[in-house]
């Protein structure tokens, strides 16, 4: 008996962390992730308890709803195409991940846009992005995972192609936003930057509350992930930018 307790308490101490606790359904993506570069210390992660900004004032649309105006693939050679009012994203199997992105950059906004998945696959956000060249997209992305992953990291903080998960959703706090993506629906996603404080929300929840102070203003990019299939459609695209 005196054995189990111990083993119980040594789990006990290994998913909690200063105050902060990974959730036991986590802990294989705790593992996982825990030695990746950017990883966060459980323990120094902020939470976004704030309401979602108010979406009805102030914002202009970076989507026409006609065609691609204003916007240029970087990356690799997955198709965008406009389709019945919204922008289609498809997957070209042995095309490396590909970045529909603003032409124009920017600093602090509020961004927000509705997401929906036809066929399955990884997607999200590009946001304060950089590139070098046509080819190379890199910075923070707000991740949005495809249906069948069973993590619930929707809403997290991507480093794309420079140093992986700057905020992943393993702590027991993050139990409400794992649950926030519905599965063959509209899901929205929305962003707050002002200077080095980011925050995003998933269909209204809290999700991230990320700081950082390397990443200040860049391109938006719609994802469309390398693999086999992947089809998303992006639509409501919005920004109101911040002074």
């Amino acid at each position: 008996m005196k054995y189990l307790s111990n083993i119980l308490f040594s789990l006990c101490f290994l998913l909690t962390v200063h105050g902060k606790s990974i959730d036991p359904s986590q802990a294989k993506w705790h593992k996982q992730y825990e030695k990746q570069k950017n990883a966060p210390d459980p323990a120094e992660m902020l939470l976004n308890t704030d309401p979602e900004p108010d979406l009805k004032k102030g914002f202009v649309d970076l989507f026409n709803g006609k065609d691609l105006t204003g916007w240029t693939p970087r990356g690799g050679k997955c198709k965008f195409e406009v389709e019945d009012g919204s922008i289609v994203g498809t997957c070209v199997p042995g095309s490396p991940s590909t970045y529909l992105s603003t032409n124009k950059e920017y600093g602090d906004f509020i961004f927000t846009c509705d997401m929906k998945w036809l066929i399955n696959s990884n997607s999200g956000i590009m946001f304060r992005a950089k590139s070098k060249g046509e080819n190379h997209v890199f910075g923070p992305q707000a991740e949005m995972e495809e249906e069948n992953k069973g993590r619930g990291w929707s809403g997290g903080i991507y480093g794309q192609s420079c140093g992986g998960f700057w905020y992943p959703m393993w702590l027991k706090e993050h139990k409400e936003i794992r649950a926030a993506r519905k599965i063959g629906e509209w899901n929205r996603l929305t962003i707050h930057a002002k200077g080095k404080v980011v925050k995003t929300w998933v269909n209204g929840v809290p999700a991230a509350h990320w700081e950082n102070d390397e990443f200040l203003n860049g391109f938006f990019a719609l994802q469309i992930h390398s693999g086999k299939q992947g089809k998303v459609l992006f639509d409501n695209i919005r920004i109101k930018e911040l002074k």
